[in-house]
């Protein structure tokens, strides 16, 4: 009530009419500005521990891990003061897609995105990045599970080639898949992946033309990944983007928290599923 009301009205008369000791009103009132401080600096270090990445609702998340009850608009409050700005703010760029796989594989998955089992749905999508002055391109392969990224690769063809590359990065045995959907993009369709899904007994299925939604976990996927990877940003070489896509994927998997997820990593919540 004081300290709400200091601007008006002296400590001094506030603390006579409310019979308080003006030691034990500046007394609590340092205590006070010390959280409140500690507070802050622990706001800043979260989002900048986030790449710059997280909100309200993530940072409160994390500030419960660590014993802090904070409201949202608190930490909106302290995050304008810091000028703490997630890069979510920034408006984003929609590429047109490229041409259309005609093939007569239907949607299979039919956007059942729940999977209560590990490596049954892969889902995949491209994204293109700045190379220097060209562009190239981002494949991932996200298991519907736990959307742990389990494979990925980047080059300078949007291609099968680029797609077979992200398949072969997988450290888990392929006949474990069941089912590889995608898009209609082009570049999911050819004799290449065609050869080795059927050697591994991984059945095709493909989202309806024009129908986003049929891959929504992709699409939100890649809109997260162009979000923090790739805005703003243009690697030097072919190398410096392996090697921060790498970065990238650990951090994705291992240390970011997910809301669709419960706010665990992919790694946390499939540890949290083997335990019940």
């Amino acid at each position: 009530m004081i300290r709400n009301n200091r601007h008006k009205y002296s400590i001094s008369a506030m603390c006579d009419v409310l019979q308080l000791p003006r030691s034990t009103y500046y007394y609590e009132a340092t205590i006070r500005d010390t959280q409140d401080e500690d507070l802050s600096n622990l706001i800043v270090k979260i989002f900048r521990d986030s790449r710059n990445i997280y909100g309200q609702r993530k940072i409160k998340q994390e500030l419960q891990k660590q014993g802090w009850q904070v409201s949202r608009r608190r930490i909106g409050r302290v995050m304008k003061e810091q000028g703490l700005i997630s890069k979510y703010t920034v408006a984003q760029y929609k590429p047109r897609k490229s041409k259309v796989n005609e093939s007569e594989v239907g949607n299979k998955l039919n956007r059942e995105f729940k999977q209560d089992e590990e490596l049954k749905v892969i889902v995949s999508d491209l994204t293109y990045v700045q190379v220097n002055q060209k562009w190239h391109y981002i494949c991932v392969l996200i298991d519907l599970y736990n959307r742990e990224i389990i494979g990925y690769s980047a080059g300078p063809q949007k291609s099968a080639e680029l797609v077979q590359r992200a398949f072969s990065s997988v450290k888990y045995n392929l006949n474990r898949l069941e089912l590889f959907h995608t898009d209609r993009g082009s570049e999911f369709k050819n004799q290449l992946i065609d050869k080795a899904l059927k050697a591994f007994g991984i059945e095709r299925s493909l989202s309806n033309k024009g129908t986003p939604y049929d891959n929504a976990v992709a699409e939100a996927t890649f809109k997260t990944i162009k979000t923090e990877f790739v805005n703003g940003r243009v690697f030097s070489n072919q190398q410096d983007l392996d090697l921060s896509l790498f970065d990238y994927v650990n951090w994705f998997n291992n240390i970011r928290i997910h809301g669709s997820l419960g706010y665990l990593t992919p790694k946390e919540y499939k540890q949290k599923l083997v335990g019940e």
